[in-house]
């Protein structure tokens, strides 16, 4: 099977995003080719290293947030402001 590291790179950005911490510091118990990758791209910090997180860069802490909501949320493309008032469609009876 052949992947596409693009998408690869983008859901672990996202994925990222989940273990947020102390600001703009992330876990970084990702595959190291991807987590490399995007420190190339200049959305993290260096993640070699004994530290056991790595850090958002601004650009890459606004793209990983967008892409959790995008990839993983229950209403992407949906901001806080436009949900709020929408009865929620998981409870129907």
């Amino acid at each position: 099977m052949e992947l596409d590291n693009d998408k690869i790179d983008d859901a672990i950005l996202a994925l990222l995003f989940l273990g947020l911490h102390d600001g703009a510091r992330a876990w970084k118990g990702f595959d190291w080719g991807a987590m490399d990758r995007l420190y190339e791209s200049g959305y993290i910090t260096d993640p070699r290293g004994r530290a056991k997180s790595v850090v958002f860069t601004e650009e890459g802490y606004e793209r990983s947030r967008r892409l959790l909501e995008k990839l993983f949320g229950k209403n992407p493309g949906l901001g806080t402001a436009a949900k709020q008032g929408r009865p929620s469609r998981s409870k129907r009876v």
